[in-house]
């Protein structure tokens, strides 16, 4: 039997070719400790600095500015709790989406834990936060605002530019969480106007284990770990150099498939949506119709449960019902429940997301089966 056709891009890629060779020779012959003075240790320096070089410009940064971390989740720890360490004695106010992962929201709970005050900005049907509402949440103690660009289940986008524009003004520190954006959209971080912004490496075919988080020259910011003086003092630690340079291979590719592959997506995409919209009626469109991530598609099937849905067809098609951070959990997605879903809607959500390899005869295999499983669960249901 063959593996089933992947429709799970938004948990995670595989490593591509090319970044696998890129950090082989680092994983056997190049061993060198970056911090090391020898020429063991100068060679592998100077394959980290390369890689900031590239993370760098993939989203328009200096290489200065990017800290090399082991996951996103740490980027947004760091970027949450480094920032209230920096502020925490003058300003001790946060503000998050309804919608934020929980690489956010769980150090935005331990701040009000600590005694921070938090906001969090609902949203609308379709996942985008309100302008208006996000402004009047700010007050002359807002330290951070974190929004992330995309998000994880539905694909939106948020108004990340005009967002800046309202913390800028008041001298507030922005955050925002771009793992499932890379590769996927452009980026400029001084386009976008944020102070800080998460990478996770895994999410644009570089391997699990490797992230990054821009900060812009001139933030507040301190460590959350105590040690030696790497990455800026920021991260202490032993730099992972194999995973930090498949992460500077995996960004360069991203940054000279763009926008091609993109558009690629996107149009694979919009082919798995009509092929279902054609043969499951009353399938449900969820997340914003225009803002949203190139490669997600996630839908509401009518009249039965998410997760039966994907075992049914689970033989042709891999995919999720949500985050695989909790995608086992039968609870409503906290993403959902935000954005005002009732539980039939909720119940019947399936995330696909699409890859830059994803092909047309594969969505048109995966639909025919998904839509097979629909039928099969309703017509059981009218037994």
């Amino acid at each position: 039997m063959r593996d089933p056709i992947y429709l799970d891009y938004n948990a995670t890629t595989p490593t591509a070719p090319e970044v696998f060779d890129a950090m082989l020779p680092w994983l056997q012959a190049q061993y060198g400790n970056p911090s090391s003075t020898h020429p063991y240790g100068r060679r592998a320096q100077q394959a980290v600095a390369t890689a900031r070089h590239q993370v760098g410009a993939l989203i328009g940064a200096q290489a200065g500015e990017i800290v090399f971390t082991g996951c996103a989740t740490e980027a947004n720890n760091l970027a949450l709790l480094g920032v209230a360490r920096a502020l925490g004695t003058t300003r001790r106010h946060l503000v998050i989406s309804a919608i934020e992962h929980p690489a956010v929201l769980a150090p935005a709970m331990f701040l009000r834990e600590q005694g921070w005050d938090l906001t969090v900005v609902p949203v609308d049907g379709c996942g985008r936060i309100s302008l208006d509402v996000l402004e009047r949440s700010l007050r002359s103690e807002t330290a951070l605002v974190s929004v992330m660009h995309a998000n994880n289940e539905v694909g939106t986008v948020q108004p990340i530019r005009e967002i800046a524009r309202l913390t800028r003004e008041r001298g507030i520190v922005l955050h925002t969480d771009a793992a499932q954006s890379a590769g996927k959209l452009p980026l400029n971080v001084n386009e976008l106007g944020v102070d800080l912004l998460t990478l996770a490496g895994h999410k644009f075919y570089a391997p699990k284990g490797v992230g990054a988080l821009y900060v812009r020259s001139g933030t507040p910011i301190r460590s959350v770990l105590h040690g030696a003086g790497q990455e800026h003092g920021l991260r202490p630690g032993t730099e992972n150099v194999a995973a930090i340079v498949a992460l500077g291979a995996a960004a360069a590719i991203a940054q000279g498939s763009l926008p091609a592959a993109a558009e690629q997506m996107r149009t694979t995409r919009e082919l798995l949506h009509q092929r279902l919209a054609a043969t499951v009626p009353k399938l449900q469109l969820n997340g914003h119709p225009e803002h949203r991530l190139p490669n997600t598609l996630h839908v509401s099937f009518p009249g039965v449960s998410g997760r039966a849905l994907l075992g049914a067809a689970a033989d042709v098609v891999a995919a999720s019902v949500g985050s695989a951070c909790h995608s086992e959990q039968d609870a409503v997605s906290g993403v959902l429940a935000a954005m005002g879903f009732d539980s039939a809607r909720a119940a019947g959500a399936v995330r696909l997301s699409v890859g830059r390899g994803t092909t047309r005869d594969e969505v048109e295999r995966a639909a025919e089966a998904l839509a097979c499983a629909w039928r099969q669960l309703t017509a059981r249901r009218y037994r």
